[in-house]
């Protein structure tokens, strides 16, 4: 198990992608990709539009929306700011960071 801290920027939200359930609801279907190795600001996701069987075979670019970090993965070391593990553990007694 991993924990992932991300966020998206809602603006590059393609609309046209937003599929409605059976129940009314609506879902925007995403990729995420965890890389071995941080970027220069120390983040290790990519979030983009999940794209079709026809858009991959296309190499269409794919459209990022955000990126994160993992902040925690079955106890192993992540490199996460200590003041941020103690306002995490405050938050949560259970030993799980959040």
């Amino acid at each position: 198990m991993e924990i992932i801290s991300a966020s998206i920027d809602l603006t590059k939200i393609d609309k046209s992608k937003i599929v409605e359930g059976k129940k009314g609801q609506k879902y925007y279907n995403i990729g995420i990709i965890v890389n071995d190795e941080k970027n220069q600001y120390g983040q290790n996701v990519s979030i983009f539009d999940d794209q079709s069987k026809e858009e991959r075979e296309a190499r269409k670019q794919k459209n990022y929306l955000g990126n994160g970090k993992s902040v925690w993965s079955n106890n192993k070391n992540i490199d996460v700011p200590d003041e941020e593990i103690a306002t995490n553990n405050k938050k949560n007694s259970s030993g799980l960071p959040f």
